[in-house]
């Protein structure tokens, strides 16, 4: 996720990617030193085989070594901050890169590379519904 530089993902960025970006919340512990050693429970924003993304409180800075918990299987590893974003509610936005590509770490189901999301079908497909007023 070195090369996130924003965590909404553009056309542009999702080319670049290396691996699909899955928006979802899952528990995670942040273990880390600043002037001293912390640790911080929070979720995932995002997640893919090479890090993911988090809000937490404490302060980190770019390039910093920290390692990420999987609260579900306590499974650990280190990873990189790569990238510090906005703040909101007393919490920084942050992207983290796994010391090395770890697709099982999440035991979520990625969309395969060839997936392209704006394909998808819709519920109900394309027809208006039976409520709909037009006509």
């Amino acid at each position: 996720m070195a090369d996130m530089k924003a965590p909404a993902a553009n056309e542009a960025g999702a080319e670049r990617r290396r691996s699909h970006r899955v928006n979802i919340a899952m528990p995670i512990l942040v273990r880390g030193k600043t002037s001293q050693a912390f640790q911080e429970e929070t979720h995932t924003i995002s997640v893919n085989a090479h890090g993911c993304v988090f809000r937490l409180a404490t302060q980190v800075r770019r390039l910093q070594e920290i390692a990420i918990v999987n609260l579900k299987t306590v499974e650990e590893l280190p990873c990189k901050v790569t990238f510090l974003g906005q703040k909101e509610g007393g919490k920084t936005e942050v992207g983290v890169e796994f010391s090395e590509p770890s697709p099982l770490f999440w035991r979520i189901a990625f969309p395969p590379e060839d997936w392209d999301p704006s394909e998808r079908k819709r519920p109900g497909g394309s027809r208006p519904s039976a409520n709909s007023t037009e006509r």
